[in-house]
């Protein structure tokens, strides 16, 4: 049974007064505005295991291991990367974003659901311009979106890093109090709700065999305000 879209147990839909003062909606990227059924996120893990390999000279196994280690240390495998590495950040992104789309296609009613939102609709995703572009444009929803603020234009400082959505509230104006988030990492909903953001856990219908189950699970916390594993239905609510 899908779940239905809630603020809290025993709630079915959110007020529409929750969002009637938003003007500005943020939407994450990667396993929220597309399901992880379409196996986008597994090709880029499997990239940055690859990179590992041909960049450290390590075996797949080691490389493994080396991944999950920087990701958990420094939030990401770039960043980590980055800090412990020194690698080319540029050459990364183009290695691990050279993946197939073929498996996204045209989402017709998460794109009417958009369109209606008032206001203006930013991406902000910790991947790059280009593969974002690839995504949106595949599910027929790239032109209702003003902008992405990718992880080059973050500096590479991937979310929840508060540096990072600082730069992108300033580069774009936003005034947090107006906005709303989507997101499908729920730590990654902690800095916004405190700027005053309005907050949305984005979970999978299905388990997604790449993530770890505590990752994708419904959760009850004072930085989550809602929680759905349907967004295009959930916006129209909105």
């Amino acid at each position: 049974m899908a779940l239905s879209h809630y603020a809290r147990p025993g709630s079915t839909s959110p007020p529409q007064s929750h969002f009637d003062h938003i003007d500005t909606w943020i939407f994450d990227l990667d396993n929220t505005l597309y399901s992880h059924e379409a196996g986008i996120w597994p090709q880029l893990d499997k990239r940055i295991t690859s990179y590992l390999v041909a960049t450290l000279d390590l075996e797949p196994g080691p490389a493994r291991v080396l991944q999950k280690q920087l990701y958990y240390r420094h939030g990401s495998s770039l960043r980590g990367l980055i800090e412990e590495y020194r690698i080319d950040p540029h050459e990364y992104l183009e290695y691990t974003h050279d993946i197939d789309y073929s498996a996204l296609s045209a989402n017709a009613p998460l794109s009417r659901a958009i369109e209606a939102l008032p206001g203006r609709k930013l991406i902000l995703t910790n991947g790059t311009r280009k593969h974002a572009e690839a995504v949106a444009t595949k599910l027929e929803i790239l032109d209702h979106f003003e902008a992405i603020f990718d992880i080059t234009a973050a500096s590479f400082l991937p979310k929840p890093e508060r540096r990072t959505y600082d730069t992108f509230l300033a580069q774009y104006a936003v005034e947090p109090a107006r906005a709303a988030m989507f997101e499908d990492a729920e730590q990654n909903l902690l800095i916004p709700h405190e700027l005053g953001m309005k907050t949305t856990l984005v979970v999978p219908k299905t388990p997604d065999p790449y993530r770890e189950q505590f990752e994708q699970e419904p959760i009850v916390a004072g930085h989550i305000h809602h929680v759905t594993n349907d967004l295009a239905s959930f916006l129209r609510f909105c």
